[in-house]
């Protein structure tokens, strides 16, 4: 992949981003703190004219210390410029503040990674997600997922959700082209690509596979659609082989879920898959590989999420570089008859038949 394959920074340069990396941790929770306590929307509000720290004063209740420490740390971090005492918002201040993406991706990295992200190392030694204690007291995330608190199991969804579904409606298209009859929803979660699934094709007939707390969410909002007559549960640990996948499938998907597992425990999937397919089944599988990334800064993204998958999900899975993953694809005794890189938000959209 072309964007990691030469040096682009001075000597300078680097050892900036190098004191940038040293201070991180202090320069998110000032992000987080001038965003969540009101200061850059208020200079936000203001426009070119921008404000001095007397007017911000007379519009957020904090004090004149609490104001000034943060907003010239502010200015450090590239969030704030200041001309005659008024300070007024960057372009990076305006992306912290408006942009959907970056406000999910912060809360995630702060409801979910930030205390645990201190166990990293301890995970990386042991291959466990050691820093999942900091959630609960759970071997891997996922059974946790329904028993977080409100705020923090939203921070959650929102990020698992927000990036696989800006590609469903272009997936929905490419899996009904054949009119699959029956389709196995893998890691269904709360049953959103399900219910897609029955709204655009008014006879499939949709199983939803996933572990029980997910399934008694996803069982009520079926019943809440009206659907329930067309949706069945499969209700299993996938790690355990000893259980078969049901059969007889004409569409398996799959969405941003074998990300979720180590390349063993993928192959070993994919092979179960194989076998619950009918002969001209096709296996979908909606992943984001960092190396199908055109920019540099969603490449990144994906870099790091890998991390929560160490310390914090399973110790032992992450997003992949397509090298890895399709050697799993041909190990599992399947081949790749397609696949489209345009997926929604820089996703690929694997299809998938026994060889």
């Amino acid at each position: 992949m072309e964007l990691f394959t030469k040096e682009t920074k001075t000597a300078l340069q680097a050892q900036e981003a190098a004191l940038r990396l040293a201070f991180a941790p202090i320069a998110f929770q000032a992000t987080r703190a001038l965003r969540d306590m009101g200061i850059l929307q208020v200079i936000s509000d203001s426009g070119t004219k921008g404000l001095t720290i007397e007017e911000v004063l007379e519009k957020v209740k904090v004090t004149r210390y609490a104001a000034r420490v943060l907003m010239e740390a502010g200015l450090g971090m590239e969030l704030l410029i200041v001309n005659n005492k008024r300070y007024s918002l960057t372009k990076t201040g305006y992306f912290i503040l408006h942009d959907k993406l970056t406000r999910i991706n912060m809360d995630f990295t702060q409801d979910i990674c930030y205390r645990g992200m201190d166990h990293l190392q301890e995970s990386l030694i042991e291959g466990k997600p050691a820093g999942l204690k900091e959630l609960g007291p759970w071997d891997t995330i996922y059974p946790g997922l329904p028993l977080l608190p409100p705020k923090i199991g939203k921070s959650w969804y929102d990020f698992d959700h927000y990036y696989s579904d800006l590609a469903f409606p272009q997936a929905l298209q490419i899996v009904f082209e054949n009119k699959p009859r029956k389709l196995l929803d893998i890691g269904g979660n709360t049953g959103k690509w399900t219910l897609a699934c029955t709204a655009h094709d008014k006879e499939v007939q949709v199983t939803m596979f996933d572990l029980p707390g997910e399934i008694e969410i996803a069982s009520q909002r079926v019943k809440d659609a009206g659907v329930a007559d067309r949706v069945s549960f499969h209700e299993a640990n996938i790690l355990d082989e000893s259980l078969p996948f049901p059969a007889g499938f004409d569409a398996i998907w799959m969405s941003q879920f074998l990300d979720c597992f180590s390349e063993e425990q993928i192959v070993s999937i994919l092979k179960r898959c194989g076998d619950a397919l009918t002969e001209t089944g096709t296996i979908y599988i909606l992943e984001p590989f960092w190396d199908r990334q055109p920019f540099k800064s969603a490449a990144f993204c994906l870099q790091q999420t890998s991390l929560y998958f160490t310390a914090m999900a399973n110790g032992n899975s992450q997003m992949y570089h397509t090298d890895e993953f399709f050697q799993c694809i041909d190990q599992a005794g399947l081949k790749i008859v397609d696949e489209n890189n345009q997926m929604g938000l820089s996703y690929t959209l694997l299809q998938c038949k026994r060889k």
